[in-house]
């Protein structure tokens, strides 16, 4: 099976690609960007994906790449491969189309059978994660969504959706600027220091509302 990792750290791709080969990945290829990784699977159309969230300054590029993908292709199985545990942003991932989630620091035996589980169009997430997933309790949150704007809510929830500041501003029909205004004002009521602090902070937000939703 021709399978793609997208991972911007060479040594954890080398790692994984040994892991998975020993598991039935027989043709795997790496790219170190979501572009490139969607660049590659366009060519190629592989049919299993590895992919981490976390790249460079852009701790979320992955939940970004994760709904691009899933708004044409709801079939191909991907493997969400991070070292993130919050179970707010598992959640996310598992929400925005990821088949599964592992953790980096798991045994490669953990990997592995992740990968295969996966590969098969199984769903896959370790025992640790789905207790923290199956006990997500923010009653809060109600309170707190009568501190923001029905604009300011739209932006949280395409925030967390993974959409960038164009892609808001497209979907929204506003300006880049009054986008990135929002956003500044999010950051103070957030006490979010950057822009993947705030993408967090919103994951948590719309994930703990969902939360409350179904008590």
């Amino acid at each position: 099976m021709y399978t793609l990792i997208i991972d911007d750290h060479p040594i954890v791709l080398q790692g994984c690609k040994r892991i998975i080969t020993a598991y039935g990945a027989c043709d795997v290829v790496g790219a170190s960007t979501p572009l490139e990784g969607f660049r590659s699977y366009r060519r190629q159309r592989p049919g299993m994906i590895l992919l981490d969230l976390s790249f460079g300054a852009n701790a979320f590029a992955g939940l970004s790449f994760l709904r691009r993908l899933r708004s044409f292709d709801q079939s191909t199985p991907i493997l969400v491969f991070s070292m993130y545990d919050d179970p707010i942003v598992v959640r996310r991932a598992l929400n925005l189309g990821a088949t599964g989630f592992v953790q980096k620091d798991a045994s490669p035996e953990e990997i592995g059978g992740a990968y295969e589980a996966v590969s098969q169009g199984r769903p896959f997430l370790s025992a640790s994660l789905a207790t923290k997933v199956a006990f997500l309790n923010q009653p809060s949150t109600q309170a707190a969504k009568g501190s923001f704007s029905s604009r300011e809510l739209e932006i949280i929830g395409a925030l967390a959706a993974g959409h960038s500041y164009q892609g808001i501003s497209e979907s929204l029909g506003i300006s880049y600027k009054t986008v990135a205004n929002i956003c500044s004002t999010l950051k103070v009521k957030l006490s979010a220091k950057a822009l993947p602090d705030l993408v967090y902070k919103c994951i948590r937000l719309v994930e703990a509302q969902r939360s409350s939703n179904r008590m």
